[in-house]
């Protein structure tokens, strides 16, 4: 393990912002990332009332701000691929309220992931304009927003 990665992980931040290591993955780490951020909700998250997952995922992404905030400084990179906390909150926002069953739940990792790659607008405004922390974290949220809206539509025109 190199020196920038032991840094990272000697601090919290770098825990939260590296979506508890995941983000090193050698390959794909924001895919990497989405697929860890599936136990917390699966074994946490899934079960709460929307109220409190809606909470939840605004903390988190407070949390994500602050997170990235440090590992920029702590990098000098603009938006490292190894930060995937912002993958962790985007993906638990596509799968706020998704429908019980596991198509749904795979329709909403994957319309996340092809929305956080393919950017369209306001997610690529987001990439390219906003910085810090919040810039880091907030694509991804709207790529999240995007997947939520897009699978309720669909849940609502298949029922």
């Amino acid at each position: 393990m190199n020196a920038a990665r032991r840094r990272l992980l000697r601090h919290p931040w770098g825990w939260i912002a590296t979506g508890l290591g995941s983000g090193f993955a050698p390959r794909a780490p924001g895919t990497f990332g989405t697929l860890a951020a599936l136990l917390p909700w699966w074994f946490l998250l899934r079960e709460l009332p929307l109220p409190a997952y809606a909470a939840v995922v605004v903390l988190a992404f407070v949390l994500g701000c602050q997170a990235s905030r440090w590992v920029l400084r702590a990098t000098g990179l603009q938006d490292p691929g190894l930060v995937v906390w912002d993958e962790w909150v985007g993906v638990w926002i596509a799968l706020a309220a998704a429908p019980a069953g596991w198509p749904w739940w795979l329709a909403a990792v994957a319309l996340f992931r092809l929305f956080d790659i393919a950017k369209p607008w306001p997610v690529s405004w987001a990439d390219r304009r906003l910085e810090g922390g919040f810039g880091v974290m907030a694509d991804d949220a709207l790529a999240g927003v995007y997947s939520l809206l897009v699978l309720q539509l669909a849940a609502f025109f298949l029922r």
